[in-house]
């Protein structure tokens, strides 16, 4: 569907490579999540997928064509939902919706199902300038969806977002992959790529450090562990044992063997451990 080969890019010539020689492929209808912190280089490689900064070098194919040779209807088929809300602040929600619509020569979808569909049912009246950033978030993604796109382009689509929200938009998301829609999502929160993508890649200093399914990492890079509370002369005690250690393997046989288990949980490394690990630096 999309494959990016030895993409660079960098904003001055005396300036270093904000994006260095990367590669990698996107198959259709799958989520890829782009991981890293801030400045990592994320956002500028999703402005070269979409057209709004042109490559230096390397290429990015859509279907084996290149970005360079898409026409105007390119952008019938994408869809993307920036980190920071970009609304005309006159005019209502419904309305920002409306007017983006009219830019494509494609059916579009109802602003109001969208607006209800991202929880701005009851203001869909009210001007975006009085919205909070929460609500503008949520409206520029529903306007990320006004074209039916093929691809989804999502820059920290629930950063922000109270818990209740992040979960239904969440939810929006895996249904648009349940189409067969190909989503391209930019994100620092590990937890929400865990949730969501079918493939990750990490980021850092505008090289990608590694990418792999967020299970293969894990066993890949995760020490496989298991948490066991138990009884032992009358009192809770509570191990954490590797199994790849043979002394750690032994005493939870023991364990389980002479003690009354309370709970017992096999533990894995989390994708922001995994990428502390590998990149020798936090996600801030």
């Amino acid at each position: 569907m999309i494959e990016v080969k030895d993409l660079y890019f960098k904003y001055s010539e005396k300036d270093v490579f904000s994006i260095d020689h990367i590669s990698f492929k996107i198959d259709k209808g799958e989520i890829f999540g782009f991981l890293g912190p801030n400045g990592a280089g994320k956002t500028t490689v999703q402005e070269i997928l979409t057209g709004l900064l042109k490559q230096q070098g390397g290429s990015v194919l859509y279907q084996g064509k290149s970005i360079e040779e898409q026409k105007g209807d390119f952008y019938n088929k994408i869809g993307v939902s920036f980190e920071f809300p970009n609304l005309y602040g006159k005019l209502t929600g419904y309305e920002n919706l409306k007017y983006f619509a009219g830019l494509f020569s494609v059916p579009t979808v109802d602003p109001n199902f969208l607006l209800n569909l991202v929880g701005l049912k009851d203001t869909a009246n009210k001007r975006t300038e009085f919205y909070s950033k929460g609500m503008k978030q949520r409206a520029v993604f529903a306007r990320s969806l006004i074209n039916n796109p093929e691809i989804l382009f999502l820059d920290e689509p629930v950063s922000g977002l109270d818990p209740t929200t992040a979960k239904n938009i969440k939810q929006v998301i895996q249904k648009e992959k349940e189409k067969g829609t190909t989503i391209f999502l930019t994100t620092h929160n590990m937890f929400v790529a865990e949730e969501l993508c079918d493939k990750v890649a990490f980021i850092n200093d505008g090289k990608i450090i590694t990418e792999d399914t967020p299970k293969n990492l894990k066993l890949q890079y995760g020490n496989k562990s298991v948490e066991v509370e138990y009884k032992m002369n009358g009192h809770t005690q509570k191990e954490l044992l590797f199994l790849e250690k043979k002394d750690d393997k032994s005493k939870l046989q023991n364990i389980i063997a002479n003690h009354p288990i309370i709970t017992m949980h096999s533990k894995e490394a989390t994708l922001e451990e995994i990428f502390i690990k590998v990149t020798g630096r936090g996600l801030i």
